[in-house]
């Protein structure tokens, strides 16, 4: 079971059902997302997720054995109420927890960070740099809280 944690697009979910997955969650308080999620499942030849569009950080949700997400630390409070959840859903679930960030400083500062181990790096191309505020590699880190 993954969850695609603000899930935008639905590109996470998509990924996961291609790479095998037999249940996926896309979540994202946007309702346009949902509809974004569903319109590329269609592009891409995948049965949709299920989207659920309320949040659901703070919640006890399903037992999901991946959480997918990304760019989601933009703003300090909610990169702390994600902190929170994400080791409450590791420690009491044993979910495993992959993020994706382009490098933003609320992220880069954030106490969170001694908890990461860095899978993957990416350069961006120009044309995302430009429209990224500069901002040049995505990082991919899976979350290790202390147990």
């Amino acid at each position: 079971m993954v969850l695609d944690l603000g899930s935008g697009c639905g590109a996470s979910a998509i990924a996961a059902k291609l790479c095998g997955a037999t249940y996926v969650v896309a979540n994202d308080i946007d309702t346009v997302a949902a509809v974004a999620t569903q319109m590329n499942c269609e592009l891409n030849g995948v049965e949709p997720p299920v989207c659920l569009t309320e949040n659901i950080i703070g919640r006890r949700t399903e037992a999901f054995d991946l959480i997918l997400l990304g760019d989601m630390f933009y703003d300090e409070a909610l990169a702390s109420s994600l902190h929170s959840w994400l080791d409450l859903c590791i420690k009491s679930q044993g979910t495993k927890v992959l993020i994706g960030d382009p490098g933003r400083a609320q992220f880069e500062e954030h106490g969170i960070r001694q908890f990461l181990r860095r899978q993957a790096q990416y350069e961006l191309p120009a044309s995302v740099r430009e429209e990224n505020y500069g901002l040049t590699c995505s990082t991919v880190w899976s979350y290790c809280p202390e147990t």
